[in-house]
């Protein structure tokens, strides 16, 4: 096993090496090559794909498994955290063992195809940008980055590189979600002016003050490592590592990273979401310098857009178990429909308010919907209600969603979730965090194209994380 405390290498800059010039020529490429991405290095349909995996423990456990059951050769494994890499090596004895992605996209690169990259938010952006810079194939965590700039720049960089690339949104690939897009978008529901999220997000701690002092680094963990782009800190036991980073804003993207990947995806795709004009925290509970709120209620405005209609979008998030902070839902009044269901809200779902009627989901996939058109009393199963029988099936289905990434490395078929189309997901939601970061009741402006807010100047700074020496990107 290589030891990864070293310091930066010839790998680690190059990453830092897309430039300004690169950046522009890759935005500068059509929205047809965008959405329907050209694979340079295609492989062979008997190929074997040799993979590299970038943390193996939480969902890298499953992203690991899962990309091994797609047919892959595993041939690297890395994970700051000794205890998860060696429990994992067990399961694949003849993978080559890393701590530090650099180090092991440096020794490894001839023999490395492709990376699945399941670390903590901060590090999607570098690990990922690192590995196409290189020519690598690359299937990354949701959410995408945890920086808008991340987000596009990850979006050029696999156009211009012309990889496979899947966000790891797995309800992308269920049948309900791809059928809720046709049935929307035929108009069943009419033209939707409304769309209310929410989840029962935080389960993780935040909402919260760095503690003080510091204790000593586990013989196990490569703190340096972990910290990655972030700016250093002390470390302290049970406050970061493992599973405790979400909630900070230097190493997590709160719920909304979390979750909306998923619970907006359907959404995202059906209403031809792009950039919204505005973004506003209209509530959340107490704010902390360093961590985000307990909870938070965020609304979205979505201009006209290929002739539909003006779009407001709510986010809401909170634990509903907490009971010394409520969580914050929609109104009764714009639920009343769906509490006709239940005894009480469910914990998450979404809910798209259309002047023909409404859909809704507790599936934070939106494998499962309900439609209520004009007239009607109650929600009925979309796939079984009268409207919904005549809109013809015009997205292709899923073989599954790992299984899109090796499809497109095999003949550059574009996965559902390709960067192309993930990046503007994940900028979308990240904007609700800027829009949080701005402050409470700042109602914050935003040209999309530009990537600038107009009248909110101080959004700037949450735009673009300052990496740590080493870790550019």
């Amino acid at each position: 096993m290589t030891n990864a405390r070293r310091p930066a290498n010839k790998i680690a800059s190059a990453a830092s090496q897309v430039s300004r010039r690169q950046f522009v020529r890759a935005s500068a490429l059509g929205a047809a090559a965008l959405s329907f991405p050209f694979v340079g290095n295609v492989l062979g349909a008997n190929d074997r794909i040799n993979v590299g995996c970038i943390g193996v423990h939480g969902k890298g456990d499953s992203d690991t498994n899962d990309t091994a059951n797609c047919g892959a050769n595993l041939v690297a494994l890395c994970d700051v955290d000794e205890r998860s890499l060696r429990s994992k090596a067990q399961q694949y004895p003849k993978a080559e063992l890393f701590r530090d992605f650099r180090e092991m996209l440096e020794k490894m690169d001839k023999s490395i195809d492709a990376v699945t990259v399941s670390i903590p938010d901060h590090c999607h952006g570098v690990a990922s940008a690192l590995a196409m810079s290189m020519g690598k194939h690359v299937y990354c965590q949701k959410p995408l980055t945890q920086t808008i700039f991340e987000a596009r720049q990850l979006r050029d960089l696999a156009a211009s590189k012309k990889v496979a690339t899947q966000m790891g949104n797995q309800g992308s690939a269920n049948d309900g979600l791809r059928r809720a897009v046709e049935i929307i978008q035929a108009g069943v529901i009419g033209q939707v002016h409304e769309l209310h999220v929410w989840t029962n997000r935080p389960i993780w701690p935040q909402g919260l003050n760095r503690p003080q002092g510091e204790d000593k680094v586990p013989d196990y963990l490569n703190w340096d490592v972990w910290l990655g782009p972030a700016q250093a800190r002390p470390f302290k036991q049970g406050t970061y590592h493992d599973f405790k980073w979400r909630g900070w804003y230097d190493f997590g993207t709160g719920a909304l990273g979390d979750m909306a990947c998923h619970m907006v995806n359907m959404p995202f795709r059906a209403l031809k979401m792009g950039y919204p004009t505005a973004v506003q925290c209209e509530e959340a509970s107490t704010l902390h310098d360093e961590t985000f709120p307990k909870t938070s209620r965020i609304r979205f405005d979505f201009p006209e857009r290929e002739g539909l209609a003006p779009l407001k979008f709510w986010w809401y998030d909170g634990n509903p178990d907490d009971a010394a902070t409520p969580a914050l839902r929609p109104s009764s009044e714009v639920t009343k429909d769906v509490l006709e269901m239940y005894e009480k809200l469910p914990s998450g779902g979404f809910l798209l308010v259309g002047d023909k009627g409404k859909l809704f989901s507790d599936n934070d996939y939106a494998a499962n919907s309900r439609l209520l058109l004009a007239g009607e009393k109650s929600f009925s199963a979309t796939d079984k209600h009268e409207a919904a029988q005549a809109v013809p099936k015009t997205i292709p289905r899923s073989p599954g969603h790992n299984e899109e990434w090796f499809r497109m490395m095999r003949d550059g078929t574009p996965a559902y979730s390709n960067f192309a189309i993930a990046s503007k997901l994940t900028e979308i939601i990240l904007l609700g965090c800027v829009a949080l970061r701005v402050g409470v009741g700042k109602k914050m402006e935003w040209s999309g194209e530009a990537m600038t807010s107009p009248n909110c100047p101080e959004a700037a700074q949450f735009l673009k994380r300052h990496n740590r020496e080493g870790w550019g990107v």
